[in-house]
């Protein structure tokens, strides 16, 4: 009933992080393109106003017309949207998840022991001062090179090199799926901290200066635009991250953490070319298709660099390079009782008698003819179970248990 209950967990958790996460970026997505959209008005009751860009569109029927005010509005609406509910929603809702998918099973999903073998206390400890130390570390950058001249480019690179640092740390330290989703996290909690430390707090403080008719101090507005800013830049790279533990190739490459890397940076590039282009169609800036193409050159130069060696056909001989006493050689290269010996010896520890994680029990011939299709997929095509090969299956047992399966899983029933 435990695993019955996480499971349900795990799926009411995940529903409202994408929700929330749908909602925070698009939101993002809506005013980066906004600001880069904005045109001087052309009324000049808008410019006594204080009006320093304008936008006209057209949506669901109706047109819209908004317009940004250089520093603040000369009156304060009754109704004011703040936009952070999205942010904040969007993390406890993702470190929920974290937690019950990861922390709560730190020996299962967390833990590889062939890289450290840590007590799950310790694993644990670990991960959260992974949020802790970026947070603390790239708000440092921020406040000390981010109001310095090419302020911007220098921030870029220290905190890519941090980024680097942080993916290659948790690559070796962590199972590889959990290692790209910590590195996600860790991007993402940066983002929500910005919106919690800088962004929300400069927005209250301008609005305290306008109640108070202070004059208000634009170094707010700048401090809010920058960690803005780099909270777009911090999207595509933090969706891969957590898109990836679908892809077992990402993070079980012997390169993974590279791989992360290579990918994170092909976003960053990517959207730099989406924020830039509609500057460029007002001719405030160049044509930022090179961004766009080193994202994309990226991308096909790391498949082409990932792509699996070539594998010579198995004829009911075990793979070269198999130990000779591993069950897949034994009898046909078809035969049940092969598979079942695979079986018993790698998965029973987790889907037997005594435990059925996921609710899911292998140990018998009909509940094995029922689930051939998700064993397949977990075993042979995406190499996600055993979970972190925590009990040593080879390749010659995957491919034993490939053969079975597209030879229709026959088990003798």
């Amino acid at each position: 009933m435990e695993s019955y209950f996480l499971d349900w967990a795990n799926l009411l958790l995940r529903w409202v992080h994408v929700i929330t996460a749908i909602a925070w970026i698009g939101s993002s997505f809506y005013f980066v393109f906004l600001d880069s959209s904005l045109t001087p008005p052309e009324d000049e009751d808008l410019k006594k106003q204080g009006v320093s860009g304008e936008l006209w569109a057209v949506h669901g029927g109706g047109f819209y017309h908004p317009v940004k005010f250089a520093v603040s509005p000369p009156k304060l609406p009754g109704h004011l949207h703040w936009f952070f509910w999205e942010s904040y929603s969007t993390w406890i809702s993702g470190f929920a998840l974290f937690t019950v998918s990861y922390l709560y099973s730190a020996s299962t999903y967390l833990i590889d022991k062939s890289k450290m073998d840590w007590a799950p206390a310790t694993a644990i400890v670990v991960a959260l001062a992974f949020f802790v130390v970026f947070w603390l570390l790239y708000d440092a950058i921020c406040r000390i090179f981010g109001q310095r001249k090419n302020g911007d480019a220098i921030v870029g690179a220290l905190v890519f090199v941090l980024v680097c640092v942080a993916s290659w740390l948790a690559c070796h330290w962590f199972a590889g799926r959990a290692a790209f989703l910590l590195v996600g996290a860790m991007i993402a909690t940066a983002m929500s901290a910005n919106v919690f430390f800088w962004i929300i707090p400069g927005q209250r403080t301008v609005i305290a200066q306008i109640k108070a008719g202070e004059p208000v101090d634009p170094i707010h507005g700048k401090r809010g635009k920058q960690r803005s800013v780099h909270n777009t830049y911090f999207t595509l790279p933090v969706l891969f991250a957590m898109l990836s533990n679908h892809y077992s190739f990402t993070w079980s490459h012997p390169q993974n953490w590279l791989v992360l890397i290579l990918m994170m940076f092909a976003g960053a590039a990517i959207r730099q070319f989406f924020v830039m282009r509609h500057g460029y169609k007002l001719g405030r800036n160049g044509n930022p298709l090179p961004y766009a193409l080193v994202g994309v050159a990226v991308i096909v130069g790391a498949i082409v660099w990932m792509r699996p060696a070539p594998v010579a056909a198995v004829s009911g001989a075990p793979v070269s390079g198999a130990a000779s006493a591993s069950p897949a050689s034994a009898g046909g290269q078809n035969d049940y009782q092969s598979v079942k010996a695979v079986l018993e010896q790698r998965c029973y520890l987790c889907h037997g008698a005594a435990v059925q994680m996921k609710n899911l029990r292998l140990d018998s011939p009909d509940s094995v003819k029922q689930h051939a299709q998700a064993i397949y997929q977990q075993v042979v095509v995406q190499k996600l179970m055993p979970m972190n090969n925590s009990t040593g299956i080879t390749d010659a047992e995957r491919a034993l248990i490939g053969r079975w399966f597209e030879a229709g899983a026959p088990t003798g029933n």
